[in-house]
């Protein structure tokens, strides 16, 4: 037996021992994962369980180093474990900010004492965290940042806003582009902070969406103390974490391309089996049939980039801007995967609350809603172009 069949089988064990009987039945929709943080403490729910459990194991981020608690798989062990859990229908233990934006950039950046203290609660979900990038004169043009940061000896006092900070009703710590020089170029005078917003002087107030839910919020800053001790890499070097961590946050907003996140109960086929028909084992409508294979055909480009992608990072190289690619075309390919999945649907996608619908059938039409900001968060399809144009296809400006 190979090495990794080895792995695989242990991994097969252990996952039939740990996870709970309830996690094994998906996510009805992307609103019922597991975010972890400070609330989460005191529960004892199968969910929280799962996070335990997980996160002890270093396997809510199994390919990060095991000295700073992740989980020190390989590339290839990590794919078994992921096949793993989707074979048994469980769900991620934890979705985090920590995870898919925050964690890597310390790795790359952070003090050896930062990377102890912060990334092993990452790794366990002890906090929340959200994001203080874009403010209401900063989106697109993100180094025009004003949100402030005045060096006091040993702390900065922070004075901004920002907006879009996604889940800061819920967070427990926030990582922040702040101004800490008003003398040199905009890039040139950014740093990168982390600090708890349950800090004084931090207001949050939530922007309700057209799906119904609040995800994003607006975040006010007045007079916040931050030790010195949370600023990551050099003072004024924050720019050059901040595209890093954009890269990363573009290749996971990307990966929506692919589907929904694993675990989930119904996803594009299961729809398409339920609603659309079959006769003699294949899609009754032409015309629908037509659209889902081009759509699925259309998804396993999109996988099969990605995996390459994932090849050069197995060889060492860090995401690039090529990051922006996976970012438009796998946020433009979720919308028309919803819209796709809601023409199946037809009037059972036209709920909103009452009796005649499936709770399944309620939040899709809500994921649905949701899905018109994927071109938007983490730098809009326009910007993405721009970034393909100058940084990946070399034209000028």
């Amino acid at each position: 037996m190979s090495d990794l069949e080895t792995f695989r089988q242990e991994a097969r064990e252990w996952l039939e021992e740990n996870c709970p009987p309830s996690m094994r039945q998906g996510l009805a929709s992307n609103e019922e994962v597991e975010w972890g943080g400070r609330a989460a403490q005191g529960r004892t729910d199968d969910k929280k369980v799962w996070l335990d459990r997980m996160g002890a194991k270093g396997w809510t981020c199994p390919t990060w180093p095991a000295e700073y608690g992740g989980g020190g798989l390989s590339k290839a062990e990590t794919k078994v474990l992921h096949q793993e859990l989707s074979a048994m229908k469980a769900p991620p233990a934890l979705t985090s900010f920590g995870i898919s934006m925050l964690g890597p950039a310390l790795l790359e950046y952070a003090s050896e004492e930062q990377k102890k203290k912060f990334i092993p609660e990452i790794v366990q979900g002890k906090i929340w965290w959200c994001q203080g990038y874009s403010e209401p004169g900063s989106g697109s043009d993100l180094a025009s940042l004003q949100t402030r940061a005045e060096d006091k000896g040993d702390h900065f006092l922070v004075n901004g806003q920002k907006i879009w900070t996604s889940y800061a009703d819920h967070a427990d710590w926030i990582f922040c582009l702040v101004r800490t020089n008003t003398e040199v170029p905009k890039h040139d005078g950014i740093s990168f902070l982390l600090f708890d917003m349950a800090s004084p002087g931090v207001t949050v107030s939530p922007i309700q969406l057209i799906s119904g839910s609040s995800p994003f919020c607006q975040t006010f800053f007045q007079d916040v103390k931050v030790p010195k001790e949370n600023l990551i890499g050099e003072m004024g070097g924050g720019w050059t974490i901040a595209k890093r961590l954009l890269q990363h946050e573009r290749s996971m907003i990307g990966g929506m391309g692919l589907g929904l996140a694993g675990g989930a109960k119904r996803g594009l086929t299961e729809v398409v089996k339920e609603y659309a028909g079959e006769t003699d084992g294949r899609i009754s409508d032409s015309l629908t049939r037509d659209q889902f294979s081009q759509l699925r055909m259309d998804m396993q480009a999109f996988a099969a980039t990605t995996s390459r992608s994932a090849a050069e990072a197995k060889a060492g190289k860090p995401p690039g801007p090529a990051s922006s690619i996976f970012k438009l075309y796998g946020t433009e390919l979720n919308k028309r995967r919803y819209e796709f999945m809601m023409s199946v649907l037809g009037t059972q996608a036209l709920g909103w609350e009452g009796e005649g619908f499936t709770s399944e059938e309620l939040s899709g039409t809500r994921d649905w809603l949701r899905s018109y900001g994927n071109s938007i968060e983490g730098g809009t399809s326009e910007v993405q172009l721009n970034i393909i144009a100058k940084r990946v296809l070399g034209l000028p400006d």
